[in-house]
């Protein structure tokens, strides 16, 4: 019989890792097919809680916070675009516009918000399309998702009601809400994201390896 774990992801819009690290889970759940079935659902963790409003240009951010020169935080993302491609998961621009927009680094809280709201409201399938799609925004597009209309533009066409999507962004006690996950992810020693919790209490850090991924469920599975 297959079984259901459920995995519970905390992650950043803003950070390659964490979409590397999903297309590495899908390719484990490909080898898994029949055996073990997965109920994903991402959780809160902002990578810079304190970004500005405007955004700060990502090669400059990564040698910033990491002390590294521009050229070595290029060489940086020019190996993370490599492991990307191995996970079957793009972090190349796609959007089409001459010249590309530039590669930036944005306040991702209100996408969180979003998130939580659509999870919420509509389910972990439609969850899972607009994390997606806002993966896609940043990444492939370089949409500035930071800004509040670009964000109900993306859920909008992710058939999430805009108004809601509006009202929720303003709502303060779901803003409280994402704070305590956040604070939750932290209390729980949570520094780096992707950070996968199966079954509420089995902690895989970091994006792993397919084979890492099969055999680590597959031991949850046998505990379950």
């Amino acid at each position: 019989m297959t079984k259901t774990l459920t995995i519970d992801i905390y992650s950043d819009v803003m950070c390659p890792w964490c979409i590397i690290g999903y297309g590495q889970l899908q390719q484990a759940l490909e080898t898994l097919d029949g055996e073990i079935e997965a109920d994903i659902r991402w959780r809160p963790f902002e990578l810079n809680p304190d970004m500005a409003a405007e955004g700060e240009d990502r090669t400059e951010h990564i040698a910033r916070k990491y002390g590294r020169t521009l050229d070595e935080s290029k060489g940086v993302q020019s190996q993370m675009r490599e492991v990307a491609g191995q996970a079957r998961v793009s972090l190349d621009y796609e959007g089409g516009e001459e010249p590309a927009p530039p590669a930036m680094m944005w306040n991702t809280f209100d996408a969180h918000k979003l998130l939580t709201h659509t999870l919420d409201t509509y389910g972990a399938e439609k969850q899972m399309a607009l994390k997606l799609a806002l993966f896609r925004a940043h990444f492939n597009e370089r949409r500035r998702i930071g800004e509040r209309d670009v964000l109900l533009d993306i859920v909008e066409a992710e058939g999430i009601d805009r108004a809601a999507a509006s009202a929720a962004l303003d709502d303060e006690a779901l803003a409280a809400r994402v704070r305590a996950e956040e604070r939750q992810a932290f209390d729980s020693n949570i520094t780096g994201v992707p950070a996968m919790i199966v079954e509420g209490k089995f902690l895989i850090p970091g994006a792993q390896q397919p084979d890492v991924y099969v055999n680590a469920l597959r031991r949850v599975a046998e505990r379950a």
